[in-house]
């Protein structure tokens, strides 16, 4: 895709485009943002088993033409049974990554399709569950064709503890190897599942009879989440964080999410006073590379369960903060790195709709298949989440029961002072809040068209899935000349093979102007694609 696509009516936008269709379709049929965005959720949760599931979590931001940005939170608890001695009790010193001790929080995201849907009921939404998730259950009973990256990733981890894994086999290799690029994959038990909670609405996920059975299958594989844990959660409404740019409001999750980065990077980048006519050169990539270095450190000290903050984060995104800070940036030379770096796997999808509703939507399982647990005649694989809790007591993410982990996932969303509203993210961990920025100050400050701003190098500091180093890695579409430029002035700048690399995580963005067109861009490193109504 070369050229921003444009429309007028409703867009969506999505990294597999099955999940982009299946919004397009509900918009077509007189549905609203809300109810694609479930649509599409859903079908995603199918099509794209790697990056996500409906054992996951999601995080959901909300705009309604003329009232402020709704935000949530769809993130669960760690069990009651997870405790630091639950694990020292099994000769362990840490959290493992992959199977049913890893799967040890609670599945949000069905919580927030619950929650977001009473939104959509305020707008006079009525499409209905059997409607919504039909694209899902028929691609789920049918089968899809496997993606390159589901195949690449399912022979490239199934030694990494996910052949192990209680299920992960049957539900995911066909006839005993990993999937080819193209072959059909079908998940009748995740259809069935699917259909149960059309017809038994999604309530019954926690506290219905799929909740008791799933609480059941976890307990059966020696995982600590209980139907009890499952029965007690519910997704809730949070205030969304904010910082005001020059022409423009973005918006994005508080705690635990790492919203309050993506946030700080732009509010520091701002104000470095880079020219309009700098982006992609030295001045642009260096000072998102070093606004996110501040930024990360701030996040790495404050992040953590809502609950148990050590301070505000909104403290952190004030004028006289951000000023303070950016002050810190040497325009020239790069600040010492590394500091600690989190992994992740997501996706992320946008949808407006013919009046303007707009649906910024993050949805999870933490590492490729999560846990890659896959619960017994349910097809429902669980998430790791919880992995990134520490079971040593003084740490800021210490594991105890009913805490929230830290979370990479945060969607933005952008109210522009001529009217434009644009929801945008990606996918990748802690790259996510670096490719926003990016995606946002190529678009917003330096003029790109919406599809260059997205299909355009990336870089990336520190970790993401798929990658364990904590170098500035660049695409190697990258000048030579701002590479050396990098380097000199103390980056430590890997070149990576790819021109396109999934490393750089999967973006996508929509803007609606005032008029009512509505621009797309689905990244090409992804499945993608913008579907318009």
């Amino acid at each position: 895709m070369i050229h921003t696509l444009r429309a007028y009516g409703g867009m969506a936008v999505a990294p597999h485009h099955l999940a982009a269709q299946a919004a397009r379709d509900v918009l077509r049929d007189g549905g609203n943002a809300v109810e694609a965005m479930v649509a599409a959720a859903a079908a995603i949760a199918v099509v794209y088993p790697h990056m996500n599931a409906i054992g996951g979590d999601g995080f959901w931001l909300i705009h309604e033409p003329g009232q402020a940005p709704l935000a949530i939170e769809a993130c669960g608890p760690a069990a009651q049974a997870a405790t630091p001695g639950f694990y020292r009790d099994q000769g362990l010193g840490a959290i493992p990554a992959r199977g049913p001790l890893a799967a040890l929080t609670v599945a949000g995201t069905v919580g927030g399709w619950a929650r977001a849907l009473e939104v959509s009921s305020r707008w006079g939404g009525a499409l209905g569950l059997p409607r919504l998730l039909a694209p899902a259950i028929a691609h789920a009973r049918e089968g899809v064709a496997v993606t390159a990256s589901q195949a690449g990733l399912t022979r490239a981890k199934l030694g990494d503890g996910l052949g192990d894994a209680p299920g992960f086999a049957a539900t995911y290799l066909v006839n005993g190897e990993p999937p080819r690029p193209g072959e059909r994959l079908r998940q009748p038990a995740l259809a069935d599942t699917l259909q149960h909670l059309a017809t038994h609405g999604l309530d019954d996920f926690y506290r219905g009879e799929l909740g008791a059975r799933m609480g059941a299958a976890l307990q059966r594989v020696g995982s600590p989440v209980t139907a009890a844990d499952l029965a007690a959660y519910r997704a809730r409404f949070v205030e969304p964080l904010a910082v005001r740019l020059g022409d423009s409001t973005v918006y994005n999750l508080p705690p635990p999410t790492q919203g309050l980065s993506t946030l700080m990077i732009l509010g520091l980048f701002e104000r470095l006073g880079v020219a309009v006519d700098q982006g992609e050169s030295f001045a642009h990539v260096h000072g998102l590379v070093e606004a996110t270095k501040r930024a990360f450190r701030v996040r790495d000290r404050l992040v953590t369960d809502p609950e148990r903050l050590p301070g505000d984060p909104r403290a952190h995104l004030t004028p006289a903060a951000l000023d303070a800070l950016a002050a810190d940036i040497d325009p020239h030379r790069a600040l010492p790195w590394p500091e600690p770096s989190r992994p992740g796997d997501t996706i992320w999808m946008g949808v407006v709709d013919r009046e303007g509703r707009a649906v910024s939507f993050i949805q999870s399982v933490y590492w490729e298949f999560g846990s890659g647990t896959v619960l017994d005649g349910l097809g429902i694989c669980w998430q790791n989440r919880g992995t990134s809790f520490s079971l040593e007591p003084a740490a800021l993410n210490a594991l105890e029961p009913g805490r929230k982990p830290f979370h990479t996932l945060n969607p933005s969303l952008a109210l522009f002072d001529d009217g434009r509203v644009m929801p945008f993210g990606t996918m990748g961990g802690e790259g996510q809040p670096q490719t926003q920025a990016a995606l946002f100050t190529r678009y917003a400050r330096f003029g790109q068209g919406l599809q260059q701003a997205v299909s355009a190098p990336r870089w990336l500091l520190g970790r993401t899935w798929g990658a364990s180093s904590t170098s500035l890695k660049l695409e190697s579409r990258f000048d030579a000349g701002l590479v050396r430029a990098l380097a000199d002035a103390g980056h430590v700048v890997e070149v990576l093979g790819e021109a396109f690399s999934d490393t750089m995580g999967h973006a996508g963005a929509l803007v609606r102007h005032a008029d009512g067109l509505i621009e797309g861009a689905a990244d090409p490193r992804s499945d993608g694609a913008v579907a318009a109504a």
